[in-house]
């Protein structure tokens, strides 16, 4: 049974917000978001568990899948657009799909997240298997385009996550590892593109990073693995050989041009001192 009363649909604490002046919008929006990093420190256990899960998944070839519709999927699709600059992964490790394709991401599409049938068909494009993992996420918690998707995969032996901001949701009961980020109301009522987009994004940020750490894309806390594609992180490259290798700029700078990557080069000159 869907929750009656949807913590994420409850009204804001705050009356007359079009009386308030402008330090006293961002003062309170600022006070609600503040509450959010207690909220998910709660949750941490279960994101430990979904993380592991994930990790188990990947290190045997599988990909992870963000689904959601709306402003959770844009969410997921920004998180994971931002694994292969980062950690320089291929682009289809993981991969975000929201409901009404890549048209919703900026527009949105009518009743695309009404679709139960929709997701699967857009995840068996990929040709998903039991090697992947999948998380669903959706403020609501009910969102049919992202439930129907985790009962299929549920069907076909595939393990799920997901991330919601109401308790007992649908997809929560669906999914294998659950998160529920219970943020109350929002400051604007209805509005889950703040204090529910806000959790949902600073989860996937813990989940994608820990998850990219865990496989080995991270040496120290350095990402030597970044792609090199502007003039900053090119520099930010040379800085980190600077660092590990105890040697000037111009050095750093000709062994990052030759082998092309901050890894690359600390992995030649490891070979070199053991020889």
């Amino acid at each position: 049974m869907k929750n009656k009363n949807p913590e994420t649909e409850q009204e804001s604490l705050y009356k007359d917000l079009d009386q308030m002046s402008v330090k006293e919008l961002l003062t309170n929006i600022n006070t609600e978001d503040k509450k959010v990093p207690h909220i998910i420190d709660e949750q941490i256990p279960k994101i430990e568990k979904l993380v592991k899960a994930i990790v188990k998944k990947m290190q045997l070839g599988g990909r992870l899948f963000y689904i959601g519709a709306g402003t959770s999927g844009r969410i997921g699709i920004l998180d994971a657009s931002e694994c292969p600059p980062t950690f320089g992964v291929p682009h289809d490790m993981i991969i975000g799909i929201i409901a009404g394709g890549d048209t919703a991401i900026r527009k949105a599409v009518e009743n695309a997240e009404d679709d139960t049938e929709q997701a699967w068909k857009d995840l068996a494009k990929f040709e998903i298997s039991s090697l992947d993992f999948i998380i669903g996420i959706a403020a609501s918690g009910n969102t049919p385009y992202v439930l129907g998707a985790l009962k299929k995969a549920k069907e076909h032996n595939i393990k799920t996550g997901s991330i919601s901001c109401i308790s007992n949701g649908l997809i929560a009961q669906e999914a294998d590892y659950p998160i529920e980020l219970i943020v109350g109301p929002e400051f604007l009522t209805g509005s889950t593109r703040m204090k529910a987009g806000t959790a949902q994004k600073l989860t996937l940020n813990m989940i994608s990073t820990s998850v990219m750490i865990k496989l080995g894309k991270v040496k120290g806390n350095k990402m030597v693995d970044m792609q090199l594609s502007n003039e900053k992180l090119v520099k930010r490259g040379i800085k980190m050989i600077m660092e590990e290798l105890t040697i000037e700029y111009d050095l750093a700078e000709e062994l990052l041009q030759k082998h092309k990557s901050v890894r690359a080069v600390l992995l030649s000159q490891t070979k070199n001192m053991e020889n």
